[in-house]
């Protein structure tokens, strides 16, 4: 009986298992890092969304007749 074996393809194995590691590693860093930017700049995302807001209320007022 003849085996057939892929020897030539565990010699690969080790660079294979190192490819996939860094790009886990990767996919990982690029989350956490944009997870911890929007982290950061949600203040200053909510501080833009707030002058828009007013900005649209006393634009609101202007319009408005008061009793």
């Amino acid at each position: 009986m003849n085996r057939t074996t892929f020897n030539a393809i565990g010699g690969w194995q080790p660079f294979f298992f190192c490819v996939g590691m860094y790009v886990v590693a990767l996919f990982f860093s690029i989350f956490v890092c944009s997870s911890i930017f929007y982290a950061f700049n949600a203040k200053s995302q909510a501080k833009a969304e707030k002058a828009i807001v007013v900005n649209t209320s006393a634009h609101q007022e202007l319009a408005s007749v008061s009793h």
